[in-house]
C-alpha cells in the first residue's frame, strides 16, 4: 500500500469529534481525527513498513504521525531518526505515545531516553520519562538497573514540583509505574510518591489537575496488580 493511499485511508477514516477532541489536547492541523482502534485493519495490512511510516510522519499530519508510530519498524530505527520523531512531535500524545513508545521496543530505549530526560526540553523530558514507564510495563525486571532506577525516583522527588507541566506529569507516572511494575522498587516508590505528594498541572484553558500517586499505586496494589506487566507495548 502506498503513502497516497493510506493518507486517503486515514481521511476516510477521520471522523469531526474525534478532530475535536485531539485539538482540545494539543493537536493541531492537519489532521483527520482518526480513533486509535479504527486504524488497526489498515495496520493489520501493512504490517511493518519503515519508508512508509518515515513518509507519514514527516507530513505533519497527526493522524499520519500517530499511524507511522503503529506501522514502523523499531529495530531498523537509528538514534538520529529518533531523534528526528522527537523534533517533530508538537504536543505530549505524539512525544509520549508515538516516540517513546516506539523507542521503548529497542535496544537503546534507555540510552536514548537518558538524554532526552537531561535535555531541560520539556516534550524531550516527558518523552523519556514515557519511554521508561513503557519499559518497565513491559520488560522483565531484571532487564534494569536498581541502583539506576533508584536514582531515578530520587531525581523525580527532587525535581518534580519544579519540571514543566507535561514533563511532571511524565515523572508522576514513572513514580506510579515503578510502584506497580518494578517490584524490587516498590516500596521506594511509594515513599517517594509519599514525599513528593500533590502533583499541580496547571490546564490552559481548563482548571489545574492534581495528581497524586500514592494513592493511585495503592488502588491498584489492591486489586492485586503489583508486578504488571504488558504483553506488549505497542497495541
Amino acid at each position: 500500500m502506498d503513502f497516497e493511499t493510506v493518507m486517503q485511508e486515514l481521511e476516510t477514516l477521520g471522523k469531526e469529534r474525534t478532530k475535536k477532541i485531539y485539538i482540545s489536547n494539543g493537536a493541531h492541523e492537519p489532521l483527520f481525527g482518526v480513533a486509535t482502534g479504527a486504524m488497526k485493519p489498515l495496520a493489520k495490512k501493512i504490517k511493518k513498513n519503515q519508508p512508509l511510516a518515515e513518509q507519514l510522519y514527516a507530513t505533519g499530519n497527526y493522524d499520519a504521525m500517530y499511524f507511522a508510530g503503529v506501522i514502523a519498524d523499531p529495530m531498523i530505527m537509528t538514534e538520529a531518526d529518533f531523534e528526528r520523531w522527537i523534533d517533530g512531535a508538537y504536543f505530549y500524545m505524539l512525544s509520549d505515545y508515538v516516540v517513546a513508545v516506539t523507542l521503548a521496543e529497542t535496544d537503546i530505549a534507555q540510552d536514548v531516553a537518558d538524554k532526552w530526560i537531561a535535555s531541560g526540553e520539556e516534550l524531550k523530558m516527558s518523552a523519556g520519562w514515557s519511554c521508561y514507564c513503557w519499559l518497565l510495563g513491559n520488560r522483565k525486571d531484571s532487564e534494569f538497573s536498581e541502583s539506576k532506577m533508584e536514582s531515578l525516583l530520587d531525581q523525580v522527588k527532587n525535581t518534580i514540583h519544579d519540571a514543566p507541566d507535561r514533563t511532571k506529569s511524565a515523572m508522576n507516572n514513572f513514580m506510579y509505574t515503578v510502584g506497580i511494575s518494578y517490584v524490587p522498587l516498590h516500596d521506594k516508590a511509594v515513599e517517594t510518591a509519599k514525599e513528593v505528594g500533590p502533583v499541580e498541572i496547571k490546564g490552559d484553558k481548563k482548571k489545574s489537575k492534581i495528581l497524586l500517586a500514592s494513592e493511585n499505586i495503592q488502588k491498584e496494589i489492591d486489586r492485586g496488580k503489583l508486578g504488571f506487566k504488558r504483553k506488549y507495548v505497542r497495541c
